[in-house]
């Protein structure tokens, strides 16, 4: 994909005619008080020195430079102006009214541009230029410093100047908290979610994954933190957190909760880095521990946690924290983004779900419900010995209750949700004792469950992937056992689905579009699915997010085996 061009900034149309109309001003008003054409050079040179500023006005140096120019070529041309003038009397200096008007200019440009302590640097400049100019330049035998009209006009000029710079800052500032004020909901989100859209095209990968983002961060925290193992978590509610991603040669079974009495809960209500000398896990077997837990803050919001350890003392000095969370502020507000799009995503195919459960309960149910009473009315009428007609009618009666059975067994698929307390594996547990009921299969699960939580998105993809296994083992399978084994370690996950049925190749056709469904949810969430036959029949249909835990952990975990 080629390089984009950057676009050139062109002058602000007021400032160019502000120069314009100024310099033609202030020249007429030099030949007036002057009477001398010669005096018109300060003119040019104030012209040459606003023009960098005209062609590059976003230019980091030039504009910048080229304003500060005008204003000491402006001072220098106000007392010169004001010797040469013609204007008499027992009053002098009067001549630089002449020339002082053009500090209008550079003042309004910085104040269209927003660069408001720029305008008062500006005014800082021209005064100074005017009082040493001043102070160096004689006339009628004195300083011109020491007449009263000069000092009068160069301090009309620079208030006149200074409460114009005001005046347009206090406007900005009236206008913005108007805009805050009225908000316009649904065309700012349309903004902002076009601008998302557009950011997550262009991100490696062409996606938003807080797994990702996770991994990446703590991958370059290594080269600038020693640690032996680490982890970023996230929030999910309910006064925990989820483990996003982690690093080590053991899983860790870090401490989630909130309210527990660690540097983690700390850092993240103080929003402050914390260290300590015992780690932050409660299945570390002990000895000589540094720990580091710098939270993600995205304006005045907590979005999650890095914790880092060491298996060695006092191995995260000052220095070593500048470092990490230099590297962690820009991370806070890409995981940000990337928590926000997954939300927002989550809420989208909820509702969704819901939608359709309405639809098919008020819709295609009821109608089917309509189709077997008329079906037993039929039957309670039938007088002649119409036996092969009864029988057809039973038949009937028979494939209505079993789409009625299929489309229940669909609702129930689409409102089953993770709940918050009960977990991923009371979840599936429940959805194959439901559909192993209703298809009279012997449902064998082996539950396996840390306290820790995964994502939200990434519980949803797994359960239904879990839930389309279940379903194809039921419906195409002709099986007679159902094994389900889920193991939950986040942010290691594997769930596993076997059946003693016919196996795979003798699926139907919506079998095998069920698992191009599987294998779209697993690529979401970056896992691995993996479909292979199961000795001595049947199928087993395993999916796994992250990389295999060490079972030496100790981890609240629950088992149970049940038909």
């Amino acid at each position: 994909m080629p390089a984009s061009t950057p676009v050139r900034p062109q002058p602000h149309p007021l400032a160019v005619a502000a120069r314009g109309v100024m310099l033609v001003l202030v020249g007429v008003l030099t030949l007036v008080v002057t009477r001398d054409p010669a005096q018109l050079w300060w003119i040019a040179l104030l012209a040459a020195a606003g023009l960098p500023a005209v062609l590059a006005p976003e230019h980091r140096l030039l504009g910048p430079l080229s304003r500060v120019a005008e204003a000491v070529v402006l001072g220098l041309a106000a007392s010169q102006v004001a010797v040469e003038s013609a204007l008499g009397g027992s009053v002098g200096g009067l001549g630089a009214s002449a020339v002082l008007p053009y500090l209008a200019v550079p003042v309004t440009v910085t104040a269209l541009r927003r660069r408001f302590r720029e305008g008062a640097a500006l005014l800082g400049v021209a005064a100074a230029t005017l009082l040493i100019a001043g102070a160096f330049t004689e006339v009628d035998g004195g300083r011109q410093l020491g007449q009263p009209g000069y000092l009068a006009v160069c301090a009309q000029w620079l208030i006149l100047a200074g409460l114009g710079l005001y005046a347009a800052g206090t406007l900005h500032q009236v206008m913005r908290v108007r805009g805050e004020g009225k908000p316009q909901p649904y065309a700012e989100a349309t903004r902002l979610l076009t601008q998302l859209r557009t950011v997550a095209r262009q991100l490696p990968g062409a996606t938003l994954d807080p797994g990702g983002i996770s991994e990446h961060l703590l991958e370059e925290l290594r080269t600038v933190a020693p640690n032996n193992r680490g982890a970023v978590l996230s929030a999910s509610g309910g006064g925990r957190l989820v483990v996003l991603a982690q690093v080590g040669v053991d899983r860790v079974d870090w401490e989630t909760t909130l309210d527990a009495d660690s540097a983690i809960a700390d850092a993240w209500a103080s929003q402050q880095p914390q260290t300590a000398a015992r780690s932050q896990a409660r299945s570390h077997r002990g000895g000589d521990v540094s720990a580091l837990i710098v939270p993600l803050v995205a304006g005045v919001r907590t979005v999650g946690l890095v914790v880092l350890e060491a298996d060695a003392a006092h191995a995260y000095p000052p220095p070593v924290v500048s470092r990490v969370t230099a590297l962690t502020g820009p991370a806070a507000l890409r995981l940000e983004a990337a928590l926000l799009f997954d939300e927002v995503r989550s809420l989208a195919t909820n509702e969704e779900r819901q939608r359709l459960a309405r639809e098919i309960h008020d819709g295609v149910a009821q109608e089917l419900v309509m189709v077997g009473y008329g079906i037993d009315n039929a039957l309670a009428t039938v007088q002649d010995d119409a036996d092969e007609t009864a029988e057809g009618l039973r038949t009937l009666r028979g494939e209505v209750t079993r789409v009625i059975t299929e489309l229940r067994l669909s609702l129930f698929e689409l409102r089953s949700e993770v709940d918050r307390h009960g977990g991923l594996a009371a979840a599936i547990a429940e959805y194959a004792r439901t559909v192993g009921a209703s298809g009279g299969l012997r449902v064998h699960l082996s539950l396996d469950e840390s306290t820790a939580r995964l994502p939200a998105a990434t519980e949803a993809e797994l359960l239904r992937i879990a839930q389309e296994a279940v379903t194809n083992a039921r419906k195409h399978a002709g099986a007679s056992n159902l094994w389900v084994t889920c193991e939950v370690d986040p942010p290691y996950a594997q769930i596993e689905v076997s059946d003693d049925g016919h196996g795979i190749g003798d699926q139907h056709a919506d079998g095998h579009y069920g698992l191009a469904i599987m294998a779209e949810r697993a690529e979401r969430i970056r896992g691995r699915l993996e479909i292979r036959p199961r000795q001595p029949s049947g199928t087993t249909v395993a999916v796994v997010v992250g990389s295999s835990p060490r079972r030496d952990n100790v981890r609240g975990s629950a088992a149970a085996e049940g038909e």
